[in-house]
């Protein structure tokens, strides 16, 4: 049904560059098998996520939407593709992105709330999951495509410490800028998504030797004893009063009560 979706939706929406009909019919045929069987892989299985085109995706052209790898054919996944496979995920597709992820206005994805709106950053995969094309998709964040197009589109994203997630077999804006991370509808998708994708990875030696917390079982909702850092110079330059007034508000309900 989600393939459907795509394929009725995405015409307007434009965030899908290349959609992997067949092999996630596949992969989801294969899922239901196992899932049968009894053996469930974790809550990602037979899940249908999008990847951004500059993750390698061994098979299937990762073009980082440039005319000179349009024929880029990976001979295997990024690290990050490769454990979502593993956690029994289904990949539906590519979603667009600026040329290397090197821009911000989106063109010519739109926002799914209002077709006359950019859905923001380098990448589209806000509206498609806004847009329910996905439930779940895999981004960068180098200047803020993963932030904000997670405010853009009313969903939720996060850019992980450095360090944190491979960047073995994703495409280069900055070496030393670009995050690895999440895209979803919820906390909770993220917290599962990123149990996933954290570690260390041989091929990136700039990944932390540290243990990979249970991001999960620390959504208890408390939040005593976390700083919140609040700039107070700029922050609300050139803001629409109606963000300023929200995010304000927001600030105050995390103040600890007197």
């Amino acid at each position: 049904m989600m393939l459907a979706r795509v394929v009725a939706i995405d015409p307007k929406l434009k965030s899908y560059v290349t959609i992997l009909h067949d092999d996630a019919l596949q992969a989801a045929a294969a899922a239901d098998k196992e899932i049968a069987a009894g053996k469930r892989r974790g809550p990602l299985h037979g899940i249908p996520i999008a990847i951004k085109d500059i993750f390698d995706t061994k098979g299937v052209r990762t073009t980082a939407c440039s005319r000179v790898r349009d024929n880029y054919i990976p001979e295997q996944d990024c690290t990050v593709v490769r454990k979502f496979r593993e956690a029994g995920a289904v990949i539906l597709g590519k979603v667009t992105t600026h040329e290397f992820a090197f821009g911000f206005d989106s063109h010519p994805t739109k926002n799914p709330w209002n077709l006359v709106h950019i859905p923001s950053g380098s990448r589209r995969l806000g509206a498609a999951i806004a847009a329910g094309l996905c439930f779940a998709a895999t981004g960068s964040d180098t200047g803020g495509s993963i932030r904000a197009p997670a405010a853009a589109n009313g969903i939720v994203g996060i850019k992980p410490t450095y360090g944190r997630v491979s960047k073995a077999g994703v495409a280069v804006l900055s070496w030393s800028l670009d995050h690895a991370g999440p895209m979803a509808r919820t906390v909770l998708d993220l917290a599962i998504l990123l149990n996933i994708m954290a570690g260390q990875d041989p091929r990136h030696p700039h990944t932390k030797d540290m243990p990979v917390p249970d991001y999960v079982a620390s959504l208890t909702g408390e939040i005593g004893g976390i700083r919140l850092g609040v700039p107070t110079n700029y922050f609300t330059d050139d803001v629409d009063p109606t963000v300023a007034n929200a995010v304000a508000k927001a600030i105050s309900e995390l103040e600890p009560s007197e």
